[in-house]
């Protein structure tokens, strides 16, 4: 009876299985072991703790870009959560925006004096100069009277419901302004930095 093979001079020939020597050649079996949980006990426990595990390596990843984002000196952390400018780009394409559309109003912006919506607007002919800046709330309520646009227009409704003109809105916390830089670009300083401060 033919259970192994050998190699003979390049052929294949059936090895005999060897009888009558006190033991026999029997093919292996293959032992399948199963995994599966039987105890109702571990089915019900161990999803839970795959799951406790799911959320604390959530929570640890939040914890570590919590501790990157305040690391560093206090310039670069408050720079990272309220940006000290915003660039809003060429003046010219922003005087072309306000003089078809109206003023710009930005609802929410953080700035190193806690969340703030403005508004810029400008005036004349000159896209480098006239630019003027707004809290987004009328000059006799508080900043709680919010507003909203009138599309298209230099006008805005409050709180109340009444019609305001841009230039009757408040004026801005003090350092928050326009700036122009090299005749080109425009940005809107949140800092609170001084005049002399401002570069030309």
């Amino acid at each position: 009876m033919a259970a192994v093979t050998r190699r003979q001079r390049g052929r294949v020939e059936p090895r005999r299985l060897v009888r009558g020597a006190g033991f026999q050649v029997r093919p292996a079996t293959l032992v399948v072991v199963s995994t599966r949980l039987r105890s109702p006990v571990a089915r019900a426990v161990l999803p839970v703790l795959g799951g406790i595990g799911v959320i604390a390596l959530i929570g640890l990843f939040t914890w570590a870009m919590a501790v990157f984002i305040s690391s560093g000196d206090s310039a670069e952390t408050s720079e990272r959560l309220a940006p000290r400018t915003i660039a809003l780009g060429r003046v010219e394409n922003r005087a072309n925006d306000v003089a078809a559309d109206g003023p710009l109003l930005f609802p929410g912006l953080a700035t190193t004096i806690g969340e703030r919506s403005l508004v810029l607007d400008h005036e004349g002919d000159d896209p480098t100069t006239g630019w003027v800046v707004y809290a987004a709330h009328p000059a006799d309520r508080p900043m709680t009277c919010a507003i909203e646009q009138v599309i298209g227009t230099d006008r805005f409704v409050d709180c109340e419901g009444r019609e305001l003109h841009v230039s009757e809105l408040a004026p801005p916390d003090e350092g928050i302004r326009p700036v122009v830089y090299d005749s080109e670009r425009l940005e809107l300083d949140l800092s609170g930095i001084t005049d002399d401060e401002v570069p030309t």
